[in-house]
């Protein structure tokens, strides 16, 4: 594929506008709509694997019926020339890891809103059954108005496929954000992207990855058995509760951290709160904004804030079964008093 090109007889490829391991992405026009799109041309040796082009359509089903405003609408998907595509929404604007690399590190109160952000739209994501598998400042594109929205859901997932005990970051997540049962060749669960959320987390606070290594199976030794450096000692000045909350997300067994990224991201929130801080807002400066276009005047949406965002649902996990058992048992309990001080009474006038 190469910029020219009519893919599907509907989508003019236009110009490429990055390239990793296992696709390549394109700005194109969308002749039947008229809209611009990006699209993800994936490898030619995947597109050819049968297995994964049905469970490549499984996960792009999933994935267009996700509608959230902080996660990238996914409008079509389909096989032309031998190479499978997704196509979706456009951002203009660049992703987390290319403004990690152009600032070092993000101050607090620039980074709680955008952490929230993410949780809320891969919150959004788990509460329809979906976990991500591959939660990475990559995957985090950042919009010229300030919204976060997430990209690239199930795509890892589906690779799995192919090779399933293969830890090649294009198969199963990349090994510097991978969680320890996903390093251990596990599938991952909503637990697995909070953790992959929290290395995010680490990285722009801290300008630097939790874990480095030569190799991704050294990568993975330490996901299983390091712990990082406290947050303390590259910011002393960062408060005790935020280092607790970080400490949660990269707890080596699921069940000790938050279940869900609507979990974290509550708690964030609540942070945030406390804190009482407004967020600056983040300039894109050109050099930042790289070879995306801007969208046109027409269709620019009103400034949001860097905290805007569509709150996740509070879904408090009661479990009412034991609640209400625990109540019965009490009324059961407490109306034997009045008969026990009867039967006392009545033998001792």
């Amino acid at each position: 594929m190469k910029a020219g090109d009519l893919l599907n007889q509907r989508y003019q490829l236009l110009e490429r506008l990055g390239s990793g391991g296992m696709a390549e992405v394109y700005r194109a026009r969308d002749l039947m709509l008229e809209r611009s799109v990006a699209i993800k041309v994936l490898r030619a040796d995947y597109s050819s694997d049968k297995e994964f082009q049905e469970r490549f359509r499984q996960e792009a089903r999933a994935a267009a019926n996700l509608s959230h405003p902080n996660i990238v609408t996914v409008h079509d998907f389909g096989l032309d020339n031998g190479q499978l595509f997704i196509v979706m929404e456009h951002i203009p604007g660049t992703d987390l890891k290319s403004l990690l690399r152009k600032r070092g590190r993000f101050t607090v109160e620039e980074a709680i809103p955008l952490m929230v952000q993410a949780c809320a739209g891969i919150g959004y994501a788990h509460r329809a059954g979906l976990v991500h598998c591959d939660v990475k400042p990559h995957n985090l594109l950042i919009a010229p108005d300030h919204r976060l929205k997430v990209t690239d859901f199930g795509i890892a997932r589906a690779l799995s496929t192919i090779r399933p005990g293969d830890r090649e970051d294009v198969v199963w997540g990349s090994p510097q954000y991978f969680s320890p049962e996903q390093a251990r060749g596990q599938a991952p669960s909503p637990a697995s992207d909070v953790y992959s959320l929290g290395v995010v987390l680490y990285e722009m606070l801290t300008g630097t990855l939790p874990f480095n290594a030569a190799t991704a199976d050294d990568l993975a030794h330490m996901h299983i058995h390091s712990h990082p450096h406290p947050l303390g000692e590259y910011l002393p000045d960062i408060p005790p509760m935020l280092e607790q909350i970080q400490s949660k997300i990269l707890s080596k067994e699921p069940s000790a951290r938050y279940r869900t990224a609507d979990q974290l991201g509550r708690v964030l929130m609540r942070f945030g709160t406390l804190r009482e801080f407004t967020p600056p807002q983040l300039t894109l400066t050109p050099e930042a904004v790289n070879h995306f276009e801007e969208p046109p005047a027409a269709s620019t949406p009103d400034p949001m804030p860097v905290a805007a965002f569509e709150p996740p649902s509070l879904d408090l996990d009661i479990d009412w079964a034991t609640i209400g058992l625990g109540l019965l048992a009490l009324f059961a309990v407490g109306g034997l008093i009045p008969f026990w001080m009867w039967v006392y009474f009545t033998w001792n006038p």
